[in-house]
């Protein structure tokens, strides 16, 4: 049975965003926290690794180019490691393989093992008795200090492997040998064994680009990028765009930020060169950082030959309920899944397809406690419902789910392998669905998009841009970030920068405007994660200021924001409509 009468199955497209800020400090190259390599050695290598194993499935890949560097940069590390025992930039892969560990009872003692247990307690860490052991540990170590006169340096050792080796992808875990013979001594690990796992994990980093090039070049994924530093483009051109979903929204005190359109091509123009560096290839596809779209933002992807973007349905409802949307919207009134056509707004040439919130959100925040094959046959009943809904408009639809691809794994079991791959051996061979890519949609259906005057400007979280701006602390963030845009300017128009240090201006610059650290900033978020990227957005400011030989303002020494909420899934992700989440 298929999808209509014609034999067209409804296209479903899964896209993964890919995505982690720039954690190191730029003038001396020092990682701050570990996620890059720790999400790339568990998710980025499972996400690929599910694909290789059916040939038939297909998927979107969506890369931050800030991390493609980092990915390469961490590769190159480990690799000139192992080979020559150069330093290792990051301090938690350093003191893997460091010869000498910090002694108990010392601050570097303390500051490594809460360090390894920022895991999942339930998914990583209590899933390994080992693990689960030394964590206990910590915990009484933490109540009764007296107790770490009898510690020696091999309880630090055998944490910082057991840490690792939890972070470590489901392929990975089930095929290597070295790691299963790792996991199977349990404990005692010697330095060999320490340095062995470090190799492990630089494999890991360095297969990553050649794995979803030849996914890629035969077609069986296609893989598109967001703006350079992850930046929310729409309020680089126009910060007022936020009262096109908030008309009351409380704004920055500074009125626009300084010369954000040429930022914004900046970001764009420096992340084609750098995913181009990495795959070999241009994509045809952005996915603005967060679903993150105007009217001037779909202008400057076709100014930039971007053929597709998409964003969450909020953005779609907002857009159709809009006065200048009226006369097309009331064409619409009747036609069957609305969300899932492909559309054009004011004349803009890139096709932008919407996120099914719904769908996407039920893999990010509900199936996670549910059996794999009960998750899956659920997700695919809803998809079957749209497909004999939208009939015979099959060619000119597609569902699109379009989600986080590395944070929601953890609170699966076993990294989601079970749902993972049920899903792809489910949809490889499906009589009305098939899996495709948004460059195959426009290709093989070539559907006809629905022309819409005006898209209200907002994110997929929400519809809005309330994540990143309107709360006082994110507003704060940008009065700082304007500030010191304004310095950088008069900086670089006196002319007395070097070409050199203008460009390490200009790209310490991009990490200042990036997205994260308005999304932590405020109240809604835990506080040891709102610290984490307050500090780090506070000292890639500090370092803008370096560079451009300006006094370092005394408030970038003061705490901006302090997180009291207790989200989700930790924060880490939103689900596309506001019930049931608060902001």
């Amino acid at each position: 049975m298929s999808a209509n009468g014609d034999g067209a199955k409804m296209k479903v497209v899964f896209c993964w965003h890919m995505h982690q800020p720039d954690y190191r400090d730029m003038l001396n190259g020092e990682y701050y926290f570990p996620w890059t390599y720790l999400h790339a050695i568990k998710d980025y290598v499972d996400m690929v690794a599910h694909l290789e194993r059916y040939p038939r499935a297909k998927a979107v890949f969506n890369f931050a180019p800030i991390l493609l560097e980092q990915l390469e940069d961490y590769a190159h590390q480990i690799a000139k490691h192992l080979a020559n025992k150069s330093k290792l930039r990051d301090p938690l892969l350093a003191a893997l393989v460091a010869e000498d560990l910090p002694a108990a009872g010392t601050p570097g003692f303390s500051a490594l093992t809460q360090k390894c247990l920022r895991s999942n307690r339930e998914r990583i860490i209590d899933r390994f008795p080992a693990y689960a052991r030394l964590a206990d540990a910590v915990s009484i170590l933490d109540e009764n200090p007296i107790y770490l006169r009898y510690i020696n340096d091999q309880f630090l050792s055998d944490l910082l492997v057991w840490y690792h080796l939890g972070w470590l992808g489901e392929t990975v875990r089930r095929e290597s040998k070295a790691i299963k013979r790792l996991q199977e001594k349990e404990g005692g690990y010697t330095l060999e064994d320490r340095r062995e796992l470090l190799g492990i994990i630089g494999d890991q980093l360095s297969s990553l680009g050649p794995r979803y090039r030849e996914l890629a070049q035969r077609g069986q994924i296609e893989i598109s990028m967001s703006p350079y530093a992850h930046p929310i483009i729409p309020l680089l051109l126009d910060l007022s765009s936020a009262k096109q979903a908030m008309p009351d929204v409380d704004l920055p005190h500074a009125t626009h930020y300084p010369d954000g359109e040429t930022r914004a091509r900046w970001h764009l123009d420096k992340g084609i060169k750098t995913f181009e560096h990495f795959f070999g290839f241009r994509p045809n596809g952005c996915w603005a950082s967060e679903g993150a779209l105007s009217d001037a933002t779909l202008h400057l992807l076709e100014d930039l030959k971007f053929t597709w973007t998409a964003t969450g349905d909020s953005v779609l409802r907002n857009s159709l309920s809009h006065p200048d949307n009226q006369s097309e919207n009331d064409k619409l009134e009747n036609l069957p899944g609305v969300v899932h056509h492909a559309y054009r707004f004011n004349g803009a040439a890139p096709t932008c397809f919407f996120r099914d919130d719904g769908l996407s959100d039920l893999i990010g925040f509900k199936y996670a406690t549910w059996h794999a094959d009960d998750a899956v046959n659920d997700l695919i009943h809803h998809m079957e419902r749209i497909a004999k809904e939208t009939g015979d408009s099959a060619s000119d639809t597609v569902i699109s789910i379009i989600m986080d691809g590395e944070n929601a794994w953890e609170y699966f079991p076993e990294n989601a392998y079970y749902f993972l791959d049920a899903l792809y051996a489910q949809l490889s061979d499906h009589p009305q669905l098939e899996l495709s890519t948004y460059s195959d949609v426009l290709k093989e259906q070539q559907p006809t998009p629905i022309n819409l005057p005006h898209m209200v400007a907002g994110s997929w979280v929400y519809g809005s841009f309330s994540t990143w701006i309107g709360d006082k602390d994110k507003n704060r963030g940008w009065d700082m970030l304007c500030e010191a845009k304004t310095h950088v300017d008069h900086a670089l128009h006196a002319g007395v920068l070097s070409p050199e240090r203008v460009e390490q201006v200009e790209k310490q610059l991009a990490l200042c405007e990036g997205s994260d650290w308005f999304w932590w900033f405020g109240d809604y978020n835990p506080a040891e994660s709102v610290s984490d990227f307050e500090y780090l957005f506070r000292r890639h400011l500090i370092n803008l200021y370096s560079l451009i030989n300006y006094p370092v303002p005394d408030y970038l020494s003061q705490t901006i924001s302090k997180g009291t909420g207790s989200p989700a899934q930790g924060g880490v992700m939103r689900q596309g409509h506001a019930e049931g989440v608060g902001n």
